[in-house]
């Protein structure tokens, strides 16, 4: 664009001087609309030769679509329908009774805990804490220690001393259905 106006500010400058010199000045419009004239040939050239390049890449693409389309008609003629196997009268078919087996589940470590209580205690209480402290349990004597495996509840019982050691006499286990009320 700046190219047009430089023209344009020669024209006016040959205009100028023209009058300068005495000679019939020739009207500045007249120069521009001359030069103007020059240049839409220049463009119109340009426009031509756009619009054949233009032309060319569309024949190059229309040309590839019809590769492809002849390629896709090409597969279509090589695929064949899938033949499947009819399942039905197996999924019919009475199941045999297999004991399942459950071996393969034998070797999982499970953590088993048993409590005697719990309680809550503030840090200060729990700094204060001594040889010889008691602390407070929130279950009664005799009432049964929980058993939990994996932190679930599954069973309940009561204290017992096996050969010098603590352990753990089952009396009450814990019913699915309480297990799964457990979660809830």
């Amino acid at each position: 664009m700046s190219t047009d106006q430089d023209k344009l500010a020669e024209e006016w400058a040959k205009a100028l001087e023209e009058m300068d010199q005495g000679d019939e000045p020739e009207d500045p419009f007249e120069a521009a609309s001359r030069a103007a004239g020059k240049e839409s040939g220049d463009q119109s050239q340009d426009q031509e030769d756009l619009a054949d390049e233009w032309a060319k890449a569309l024949a190059v693409e229309e040309e590839n679509q019809l590769k492809k389309e002849k390629q896709q008609k090409s597969f279509a003629a090589k695929t064949k329908e899938p033949n499947f196997k009819d399942l039905t009268s197996q999924a019919k078919a009475p199941k045999e009774k297999t004991k399942r087996d459950l071996d393969f589940i034998l070797d999982i470590p499970l953590d088993v805990s048993a409590e005697l209580g719990r309680t809550k205690l503030l840090i200060n209480e729990l700094l204060q804490l001594g040889q010889g402290s008691v602390v407070e349990l929130n279950k009664l004597a005799g009432e049964p220690l929980e058993i939990f495996v994996n932190g679930k509840l599954v069973a309940r019982g009561e204290a017992v001393v096996i050969n010098e050691k603590f352990g753990v006499r089952l009396t009450d286990i814990i019913s699915p259905i309480e297990r799964v009320k457990q979660l809830a």
